[in-house]
């Protein structure tokens, strides 16, 4: 990967009963933007056919902590659950709040450099305009009379 180019890079981790939280976090020094996509969530190998619950922690918009279950496995029933790119700001953590798993989370870490994103929002200002004056104005359509 360039520096100060936009990237992914792949993420993963894994809970049990051992180690039942992980936390993902960036340098807080950091000017880029960094988001953690979540791709699919899934019980591996040893685990038992049991309920294992994940919540993800995080900040809401009033910046009070909350804990939201996004998956319960069972090896049964339900041993994998995609999420979509199930999209994450950091500092995030990942609870097993129940089970021993183990339970794997994998997905992406996408960071985009500031200066990407100036670059960007400048190509879009250029485009807006080149759309503006291809806009034809709106003329009222004209009605018909039906002959009797």
């Amino acid at each position: 990967m360039e520096p100060h180019a936009p990237g992914s890079v792949l993420f993963g981790c894994e809970l049990t009963a051992s180690t039942k939280s992980y936390t993902f976090q960036v340098d807080e020094e950091d000017d880029s933007d960094h988001v953690l996509a979540l791709s699919v969530v899934c019980l591996t190998e040893g685990a038992k056919d049991e309920c294992n619950v994940v919540e993800v922690v995080g900040r809401n918009h009033e910046n009070q902590e909350i804990a939201v279950p996004v998956a319960n496995l069972k090896l049964s029933c339900q041993p994998l659950l995609s999420l979509d790119n199930f999209k994450l700001q950091p500092p995030v953590t990942f609870r097993l709040a129940a089970g021993s798993g183990p339970v794997h989370l994998a997905g992406w870490h996408q960071i985009t450099h500031r200066e990407d994103i100036s670059f960007e929002d400048d190509d879009d200002e250029d485009m807006s305009e080149e759309e503006e004056e291809e806009i034809a104005p709106i003329v009222p359509a004209k009605k018909e009379r039906r002959k009797q």
